[in-house]
């Protein structure tokens, strides 16, 4: 399945990958492509393999057989230190539970990706400035950024963990069920400014979700089972 836009960010080929252990499963993904600047939603029950694509596509995983590419790069052909720098340098990750550092400042935990993305960092130019402007355009109040991340609402910790993703303007956002914990209302909100941000940066977007109410937001739709065959019990 090929999600068109102005040239592909993300592409699967032939990819299948297989746990091994207690409770072994087969995860198969013949063809899957996004294209730059689009967005798309991935629907799926716990269980169904979502996490272990988004693995697949952070370069996390490796495939065991076939191809998976960001931006062109084949992610099995890098080192492990290549694919740790290329992941950092390309991916934005909005993770389910934040992954804040807790005693970090506000400040701390939006410029951290950019300790591990020369290119990125570059692209911030004036960082501080960059992650001031990101929480502005968020709806954060400018002296937030000393605050300590412990300190702050889920709300706040959310729009936190969104501007950490989009500093530097990375290509590619993965954001892992980011409105489980928000009502209706604040998941619209939410939407609002992530969807404004990844314009802003002409960004692609690959959100899980078990909801599939947000459908109408993104250009592309699809589950787990459009996609990819899972098989349990694969040794």
């Amino acid at each position: 399945m090929i999600l068109a836009g102005e040239g592909r960010i993300l592409d699967l080929q032939g990819v299948n990958f297989c746990w091994r252990g207690r409770a072994p499963f087969a995860l198969s993904i013949p063809d899957f492509s996004l294209g730059s600047g689009k967005t798309a939603l991935l629907l799926g029950e716990s269980g169904s393999g979502k996490s272990t694509l988004l693995s697949l596509i952070c370069g996390t995983l490796l495939p065991d057989t076939g191809c998976v590419q960001v931006a062109g790069t084949d992610l099995a052909a890098l080192s492990v230190t290549a694919r740790d720098r290329f992941r950092a340098e390309h991916i934005g990750v909005i993770f389910q539970q934040f992954n804040l550092l807790p005693y970090g400042t506000v400040a701390d935990n939006i410029l951290l990706p950019l300790s591990f993305a020369p290119k990125r960092k570059k692209c911030a130019g004036d960082a501080m400035a960059g992650a001031l402007t990101l929480i502005r355009s968020l709806g954060l109040p400018d002296n937030l950024m000393n605050a300590r991340a412990a300190t702050l609402s889920v709300g706040q910790q959310q729009r936190v963990a969104v501007a950490r993703a989009l500093i530097g303007q990375p290509p590619l956002i993965i954001a892992d069920e980011p409105t489980s914990s928000l009502d209706a209302v604040n998941q619209t909100v939410f939407l609002d400014l992530l969807f404004q941000q990844l314009a802003n940066n002409n960004a692609s977007l690959l959100m899980v979700s078990h909801d599939p109410r947000l459908g109408d937001r993104f250009d592309h739709v699809f589950s787990m089972s459009e996609i990819s065959k899972i098989e349990r019990g694969a040794a």
